[in-house]
This record gives C-alpha cells, sequence and structure tokens, in this order.
C-alpha cells in the first residue's frame, strides 16, 4: 500500500513524494490507501443514482463436437470401402487428422494381404515416414528377424508363412512421440474395416497404442504373452520391437510369446 503525500503532519516536496513513492513500490506497495480503513460498501450512492444494470448473458449454446463429428465421418468413409485400396484412398484422403499436414509419406500397410497373421503396431517412425511403408527401421529390421525364427515373413508369398503389417496410425507423430487419445480414435474405424477385409485369422498387437486401440487396455508388460479377443480374432499383445531394442533383457519373454503364436498357428 502506498501513504498520502504527507509525512508525519509534514507536507512534502514533489521530489521527495517521488522518491517515497519509487521506494515503497520497490518494497511491494501495489495500491494506494489513506491513514485510516475506508468502508467501500458503506458509502451513499453517488448522487442517488441506482446502480447500471448488468448486462445480460448471452445465450448458452451447446459447442458443436468436432471431434465426434470427425470420427462420424471417418466411420462413414471406412464402411464404404470394399476394398484394401479403396479403404487406403479413403484414409489417405482423411483430412480430420493434423498428424497429416506434418508427415511426408501415408504409411498404410506392408507385407502379404492373404496372410493368416496381422500385426498392428503403433505409427510410423522416421524411416516409415520417409519410405511409406509400416516397420522398416531399426525395430523393423528386428520385427523381422523375431517372426523370421518361427518361419514367418512379411516377404512370404505363402499365406501360411506370411506376414501382413500395420499401425494404427498412418502417418508419422511429430518426434515419434505417442498417439493422443484422439487421433486413436479418429483412426480406429480405418483400423477395424481394415481387420475385416483382411480377414486374418490371428492378430498380434505390438505395443500399447495398439492394444489401447483394439482392448480399450493399456500396460503391455502385464498384457503380454496372454491370448485375449480382438475384433472378434484371437489376439496375443506383444512387447514392441523398439522395447526390446533399449531392453534386451526383455527379449526372452518375447521368445515365449513367438512360440506361443506358432503353437497357436500349428493347433
Amino acid at each position: 500500500m502506498i501513504a498520502d503525500p504527507t509525512y508525519r503532519g509534514f507536507a512534502l516536496d514533489a521530489d521527495t513524494a517521488l522518491a517515497l513513492l519509487q521506494w515503497q513500490a520497490e518494497m511491494g506497495a501495489d495500491e494506494p490507501c489513506l491513514d485510516t480503513p475506508l468502508d467501500r460498501y458503506d458509502l451513499p450512492d453517488r448522487a442517488g443514482a441506482a446502480p447500471a444494470p448488468e448486462p445480460a448473458a448471452p445465450p448458452v449454446t451447446k459447442p458443436r463436437d468436432e471431434a465426434k463429428d470427425l470420427v462420424a465421418h471417418a466411420e462413414t468413409l471406412a464402411s464404404a470401402a470394399t476394398t484394401l485400396a479403396e479403404l487406403a484412398t479413403a484414409q489417405e484422403s482423411f483430412d480430420g487428422i493434423e498428424l497429416k499436414k506434418g508427415a511426408r509419406n501415408f504409411c498404410f500397410c506392408d507385407g502379404n494381404p492373404t496372410a493368416r497373421v496381422m500385426i498392428i503396431g503403433e505409427a510410423p517412425g522416421e524411416e516409415e515416414d520417409r519410405l511409406g511403408r509400416p516397420f522398416v527401421g531399426r525395430a523393423g529390421q528386428l520385427l523381422d528377424l523375431m517372426f523370421g525364427a518361427i518361419g514367418l515373413s512379411r516377404e512370404a508369398v505363402d499365406a501360411e508363412r506370411a506376414l501382413y503389417i500395420t499401425n494404427v496410425l498412418t502417418w508419422r507423430p511429430p518426434g515419434n512421440r505417442r498417439p493422443e487419445p484422439a487421433e486413436i480414435a479418429m483412426m480406429l474405424p480405418f483400423l477395424t474395416r481394415h481387420v475385416e477385409l483382411v480377414q486374418p485369422q490371428v492378430l498380434v498387437l505390438m505395443g500399447n497404442t495398439p492394444c489401447i486401440a483394439a482392448l480399450n487396455q493399456q500396460g503391455i508388460l502385464k498384457l503380454r504373452g496372454k491370448w485375449t479377443t480382438a475384433f472378434g480374432l484371437p489376439t496375443l499383445p506383444m512387447a514392441h520391437p523398439a522395447y526390446l531394442l533399449r531392453t534386451p533383457l526383455a527379449k526372452r519373454d518375447a521368445w515365449a510369446d513367438l512360440l506361443s503364436l506358432a503353437a497357436k498357428l500349428e493347433g
């Protein structure tokens, strides 16, 4: 607070008053006041005038739920696709997701669409964004080695030994960040239709994001290795190869999961 321009009853000259004012401001004074308290609520109305009426509040309007509209539009586009080519065209044309503006390439799929095993990953990384194919970076190279160890390959012509690979997101998130819930929700109709058109026998969910999309669950280290059902199909969650690169000791669990998948296919 700031006192009036007197000091102990003595008048102050302008320079001294200004110096005192600056000193009090430096000490934290932020509001002028009198020597004695003033009850502003006890003051009479100015000239007996009635207080001005408060402006009427604007009418409350329900904001448009843009996110739901985008998901509905994605569902319409996806459901109209009757082939994988049509689905790819529909998904690539979908402008509701901001990731599309910053990505280099649309990464739809890789491998053999007649494969018994369909792998669903998270999103393209730097190499995938550059080449327009999922799982082609270091994590993708490890994935090929992993599934090659049980006789499966994305290059195989024989459906019995083939792999088909896609991601929840088909555009790279900036800085390889984790996909946001709204982005997953917008891509889920396309992913659902993707699975319907491929009609694999088994799904493999690589990492947390596909588990969130397909199972509405997360915590891949608890989910991995436990068979469940997603999109009406037998589904095996597994740790993402990128995690295995950071945590080599987890490769033992991944090998157990691969053996479980091989047994499922043989059965």
